[in-house]
Parts: structure tokens; sequence; C-alpha cells
């Protein structure tokens, strides 16, 4: 389980493809629940990538 701040590692991405490789910190404060369909939103992962959602499969601790 990820909590806000954590510092994480984009090992696939559905959401946007280009992600993959990168590093981003969570935003969100909870769990991910329905609004998000069970994934994580993760932001800072490049200038022109925006806030990615992903899944916790597709996300490592770095």
């Amino acid at each position: 389980m990820f909590q806000a701040g954590d510092r994480v590692r984009i090992v696939s991405c559905a959401d946007d493809p280009r992600a993959v490789g990168r590093t981003g910190r969570i935003v969100d404060e909870v769990p991910p629940g329905p609004l998000t369909r069970g994934r994580w939103t993760v932001r800072g992962i490049g200038l022109l990538i925006g806030p990615v959602l992903c899944r916790t499969s597709e996300l490592r601790l770095v």
C-alpha cells in the first residue's frame, strides 16, 4: 500500500505509456476507490507528462 508523498517507479501504465520507466510521487491521501477505478494518482513524472493513474501492480517504491 502506498501513502501520499511516496516516491514510486512506474513499471507499466495503461493510462499513459510515456510514463513507463519514470519516477513520480503518489498524490492520494487515501487508498484509491471507485472514482479512479482502484488506481493511484502519480505526478511529477516529467515536464510534458501530467498526472497519471496507475494500478498498484504498475508501481514500485523507490
